[in-house]
């Protein structure tokens, strides 16, 4: 086993599992709301106990729920839009 796996393992590289935990954590947040939104009831359920490091997540995405990766952009770029005002 190399160093980094080792120190992995061992708890001594914080930095790898806060990069590893966020990474999950975005993927099954989308896509549990994508699930529950859909009414996907049995892929909800997958997705809570399931723990894939994001892979059957990113698969549910992309291919069950055929969502495209502007969709996935469109959560983190969307402008805030202002009300027109009615002409009178």
């Amino acid at each position: 086993m190399d160093l980094f796996a080792q120190n992995l393992i061992g708890g001594k590289n914080i930095w790898a599992w806060f990069i590893i935990l966020l990474w999950i954590l975005v993927w099954k947040g989308y896509a549990l709301w994508t699930a529950a939104g859909a009414k996907h009831r049995g892929w909800f359920i997958a997705l809570l106990i399931i723990n894939t490091f994001g892979i059957l997540e990113i698969f549910y995405i992309f291919f069950i729920a055929k969502k495209t990766w502007k969709d996935i952009q469109s959560l983190f770029y969307s402008p805030i839009k202002k009300k027109k005002e009615e002409p009178k």
